[in-house]
């Protein structure tokens, strides 16, 4: 049976485009409840969620905070998540583990963005979730236009559950269209109902009570008698379609004047679910079967690892959620992803930066454990005697990549573990090492996110890092068949050197890399020498002739040559490799080539013609255009040395509308007009290099 403890615990997620008012609405919600006792301001960088650095300095959240509350004696987990784009790993991840979402819309501004990817997330997850127009002090501020533009985008019932009295520098208070009375100020103050909104709160209430009777056989039956619905069994209707999804209550207010803040608390009381009413599915994998987890206390033990955040004092701290079962401060527990238990030492509740150290996590709640030796995010805890699998958390993959290079030796030691424990943290980071170029590369989600990462580095690791736009691994290949002599001979006072081969180069099909084949007949070659020959041409194809680029997709015969009984040896073979190798190969109609990426774009149908017409400034094969979830799709064939800053052009084009993903597909020849360029700028950073 579920714990009745959890019946009064609230997960909730707040998301919304950047800007809308999320850590302001999270503060005024802390200070409500009586969590702290003064406001603080985002401009001011004094808020309990925007506690980082980063964040105090960009004025902005770049992670999500967990501030728990306590409001009408239940237990509030308010996740405020970033709403910069370049930071939807947190809002997915956030996503993954509440039990519901309080989509905040600024007033003026309406569904933006970042508000229409949110709720593809919040689909994704099925979370039932309110509105709250906030910012309804502010110029332009328009309650009636973002209840029309939520209505416009999304497919789903929008239930106004309060209206605004006054709007911009008027806005005093609001109605509640449940119990019908009017709430001034920051307090909340009842007042009668003024008279300039009294019919419109009346024709609203009339809509609001006939979708409320729709939830329940009782109430349509009292409903279709003609009978007045009373303000608790309105509440009831309402609440059972909000937490079936079927309908999203929209609230008003300003985080910023406190206004509507108290409203918004009971609404996550009443409209929301508890963690029992979304139980999670879990996987055995002992048994190949999935569970269906009650979060009771006498369950089997389940949770999930959401964030990890890595400190170079504390080490390692991890947060998760407790799906059933409890957990306690000084126990084992396992992890079944990776085979491995993990000592759990002391517990803590989180609270923005502050860590509260508790005895145990009971089903339902969150929590954090610090120096966890293996498990990272999207990482499942359980019982080793009962294991149980939680699904993970899907991140987006990254679309923004730098280059980057330490600034002194002692950087270039510690710069591959900080970046480690930065990929630890932020699983939408990336970094790996590009062999061709020899350059490290860290990827991310945006221009943003990556100069975060680096600064990150500095301020937590000591690491300092210099960062640039990757070079694009170019190749080189032949496009006929030619044959060449490599004479190696050299005579000093003693022995010599000599050697002698004769080598036919190839092209093969695109990808098939290097072949070698031993064509010799008679001895011509010494069979102890032909493997100095085919190591000479392997170290020879790393440096092509066009411009240096590795030379790929050739087959090299040696056919003939001839050796000295006295002064042959592998040198002197793998140094007449390379002669033939630099030979051929220039007779051989070497090209360049470069890596094409499979482009797939998706854009509201208004910034289609620009997509295409940007697209064919930059080299690209249109495959095909499609439709999805009502937005266009365009997947194209695109040279990835035309896509090293694509994120940041496409959400100047689109007005940040639109989404993208790249993959390596094939590589082909560079038209020789881009050719020449390139082959320019290789040579100029070779004589720079000898300089």
């Amino acid at each position: 049976m579920p714990d009745s403890s959890v019946a009064r615990l609230r997960n909730i997620v707040l998301v919304s485009h950047g800007g809308a008012g999320k850590t302001s609405l999270s503060e005024a919600m802390l200070f409500n409840s009586g969590a702290i006792n003064r406001l603080g301001r985002v401009d001011e960088g004094t808020t309990v969620s925007d506690y980082d650095p980063e964040e105090v300095r960009r004025k902005f959240s770049v992670n999500t905070a967990i501030l728990p509350c306590e409001w009408a004696g239940h237990k509030i987990n308010v996740l405020d998540t970033p709403g910069y784009m370049d930071f939807q790993g947190e809002v997915k991840a956030a996503c993954r583990v509440a039990d519901a979402a309080v989509v905040v819309v600024e007033a003026a501004a309406g569904v933006e963005v970042g508000t229409e990817l949110d709720w593809a997330y919040l689909d994704e997850q099925g979370l039932p979730r309110l509105v709250f127009v906030n910012k309804m002090d502010r110029e332009n501020a328009n309650w009636q236009q973002a209840l029309d533009q939520l209505r416009d985008k999304f497919s789903t019932t929008f239930v106004a559950v309060q209206i605004p009295i006054g709007a911009q520098a008027s806005f005093a208070g609001y109605v509640d269209l449940v119990t019908m009375q009017a709430h001034m100020g920051p307090e909340g103050t009842p007042a009668d109902i003024p008279a300039d909104v009294a019919a419109q709160a009346a024709e609203l209430r009339q809509s609001m009570m006939e979708t409320a009777a729709e939830s329940d056989d009782e109430l349509v039956m009292k409903y279709l008698d003609g009978q007045e619905l009373t303000a608790e069994e309105v509440q009831r209707g309402l609440a059972a379609a909000a937490r079936s999804g079927r309908i999203v209550p929209v609230l008003c207010g300003s985080a910023a004047q406190n206004i509507g803040v108290r409203a918004l608390l009971d609404a996550l009381v009443a409209y929301e679910p508890d963690p029992a009413g979304r139980p999670a599915v879990a996987q055995n994998p002992a048994t190949g079967e999935e569970e269906t987890l009650t979060p009771g206390p006498d369950q089997p033990f389940a949770a999930l690892v959401y964030k990890t955040m890595a400190d170079p004092f504390v080490g390692k701290l991890t947060y998760f959620r407790v799906y059933s079962g409890s957990l306690h401060s000084d126990s084992r527990v396992y992890n079944p992803g990776r085979s491995t238990e993990e000592r759990v030492g002391q517990l803590y509740m989180i609270r923005g930066k502050e860590q509260v150290p508790v005895d145990q996590v009971r089903a339902g709640d969150m929590g954090a454990v610090a120096k966890l030796q293996v498990t990272n995010t999207g990482d499942t805890l359980c019982d080793r005697g009962h294991p149980l699998l939680l699904a993970g958390i899907e991140f987006p993959k990254p679309v923004f990549s730098a280059a980057v290079f330490p600034k002194t030796k002692t950087d270039l030691d510690k710069m591959g573990p900080g970046l480690g424990r930065l990929t630890e943290e932020d699983p939408t980071l990336r970094v790996h090492r590009d062999a061709d170029t020899n350059e490290t590369i860290l990827s991310g989600m945006g221009e943003s996110h990556v100069e975060i990462a680096v600064r990150r580095l500095h301020a937590k690791f000591g690491v300092e890092i210099a960062t640039d736009v990757p070079k694009i691994p170019y190749r080189e290949t032949i496009t006929k068949t030619a044959s060449a002599q490599g004479r190696h001979k050299k005579q000093t006072g003693g022995r010599g050197q000599f050697g002698d081969v004769f080598v036919r180069f190839e092209p093969l099909p695109r990808g098939a890399g290097f072949e070698f084949a031993d064509e010799v007949f008679g001895g011509a070659v010494p069979k102890n020498f032909i493997p100095a020959v085919e190591k000479g041409l392997r170290e020879a194809i790393l440096k092509g002739v066009v411009a240096g680029y590795p030379t790929v997709d050739i087959k090299a015969a040696l056919y003939d040559g001839s050796y000295h009984p006295v002064d042959s040896s592998e040198i002197a073979f793998k140094l007449a490799a390379h002669l033939a190798f630099e030979k051929g190969i220039a007779e051989a109609g070497p090209v360049l080539l470069e890596p094409v990426m499979s482009v797939t774009i998706t854009v509201p149908d208004q910034f289609m013609g620009d997509i295409l017409g940007d697209l064919n400034t930059r080299r690209a094969r249109v495959q095909g255009m499609g439709q999805e979830r009502g937005k266009s799709v365009v997947t194209a064939e695109v040279p990835l040395a035309e896509m090293q800053r694509y994120a940041t052009s496409l959400r100047a084009i689109t007005q940040g509308r639109g989404l993208f993903t790249m993959e390596f597909s094939h590589y082909e020849e560079v038209p020789s007009h881009t050719a020449q360029g390139v082959i320019e700028a290789a040579r100029k950073a070779k004589e720079a290099e000898k300089a």
